[in-house]
């Protein structure tokens, strides 16, 4: 071996221990949070709410296991379990569709909902890759009015969980995509194409209420996607 090989030998050894050390312990390297309803931190993203440092890393609220926490445990995204804040509540029936954007996906264990210390729902991943996009109908049982819904994606071969609180009023008023109840009557105005919209703005248009996730002028209702600005709040009449 020659001189600079051997030197080049040495230093990795010495640098090994160190980089063992200073890499994250017991990271999931999965990444994903509750968009349908809006959850918490996805009204940061969207400007619903001013939330700071998880408007830009919504997917990233990670802890251990266990907690019953929507900042899960990290005080970089504190805001999130401060109740006081203006969040947005969507309406829901006794009965509503969850959905999970998942932007690394990672082998699941299971996704579980609770209500306060309350376990409503749970949902095996089989310790399986799920897609982007997973849905699952969850039931609220005897639980009705408002309520903070903690959502947890526990993946299967670490210890951490991913956390996301989405802030519902139940009272089988209908609204996305939730089952049952009577559909409300139509009583925020008719959209137009040439006003100007404010994020939390309702609109009716072909017998569904709309809310504009941010600014927004021109951009029909029912056209702008999953993704787009407008959310679509269920059937009315």
């Amino acid at each position: 071996m020659n001189t600079k090989r051997r030197v080049a030998c040495a230093i990795g050894a010495l640098l090994a221990p160190v980089l063992a050390i200073s890499l994250p312990a017991g990271s999931a390297g999965a990444h994903g949070w509750v968009t349908d309803p809006g959850s918490r931190q996805d009204q940061c993203v969207d400007g619903t709410v001013s939330c700071g440092q998880i408007k830009y890393e919504p997917q990233s609220v990670e802890g251990p296991k266990g907690l019953r926490s929507c900042s899960g445990g990290n005080a970089q995204f504190s805001e999130l379990d401060d109740d006081s804040k203006g969040w947005r509540v969507t309406p829901v029936a006794s009965t509503h569709t969850f959905t999970w954007h998942h932007t690394a996906r990672h082998a699941t264990a299971n996704w579980q909902y609770y209500i306060g210390g309350t376990k409503i729902a749970e949902f095996n991943g089989n310790s399986a890759q799920p897609p982007a996009d997973v849905s699952h109908q969850v039931n609220f049982g005897s639980f009705t009015g408002r309520q903070k819904v903690l959502a947890v994606w526990n993946v299967s071969d670490t210890g951490n969980a991913f956390y996301a609180c989405v802030d519902v009023n139940i009272g089988g008023t209908g609204g996305g995509g939730g089952g049952g109840g009577e559909p409300t009557t139509c009583a925020a105005p008719a959209w137009s194409a040439g006003t100007v919209y404010n994020g939390g703005d309702t609109v009716s248009l072909g017998n569904h209420t709309w809310r504009a996730k941010w600014w927004v002028s021109g951009e029909q209702p029912g056209t702008t996607g999953q993704w787009g600005v407008w959310e679509d709040l269920g059937a009315c009449a």
